[in-house]
């Protein structure tokens, strides 16, 4: 079987070329406002946020890594340094001695409230107060478009959300919108 190549025409590869560079941005400032702000790379911060969400603060470290798309090694090295900060510890499982758990604590608590509000007026910078309204759901339909190709169907891609279906996991922790 011979593969044919469909080469982008102009408008695709000015498209294409235009999406690449802005997420790209887009992702390097945004990184680089939370780090400025709170001294929190993304990971943690939404580490912390799925955390805050959870049922009495608290997840397995298997869920954290699918929830993130992260392999168990990067979470368990990110919940590392958390436990450094004084922002999660680390329990057994009660009933899995094999199974860790994450906790965040009250000073992780109070690092993510911290850090939301200017994170979120990164996020409102660089991103939502550029766009119209149309603009925005437009966004949106294309993300869902892009989500459902890369991801299967919602129903598939559940873990990906976290432990509350219709959260923002950048945007901050619901209680402090």
């Amino acid at each position: 079987m011979t593969f044919v190549t469909r080469w982008l025409d102009d408008d695709e590869q000015h498209a294409w070329r235009t999406f690449g560079l802005a997420t790209r941005l887009l992702t390097d400032r945004l990184e680089r406002d939370l780090l400025t702000a709170a001294d929190m790379p993304p990971t943690y911060y939404e580490l912390l946020v799925l955390l805050s969400e959870a049922p009495e603060r608290t997840l397995r470290m298997s869920e954290l890594a699918t929830w993130t798309n992260s392999k168990p090694s990067r979470i368990t090295h990110a919940i590392n340094k958390l436990e450094q900060k004084g922002w999660v510890r680390r329990e057994h499982c009660a009933d899995d001695r094999r199974g860790w758990l994450a906790v965040l604590t009250d000073d992780g608590l109070a690092a993510l409230r911290a850090a939301a509000p200017r994170h979120v007026a990164s996020v409102r910078e660089h991103l939502i107060d550029l766009l119209t309204p149309d603009q925005l759901r437009q966004l949106a339909d294309i993300s869902q478009v892009l989500l459902d190709h890369l991801t299967g169907p919602r129903s598939d891609r559940d873990h990906l959300t976290g432990p509350r279906s219709d959260r923002d996991h950048l945007a901050g922790p619901r209680s402090d919108r």
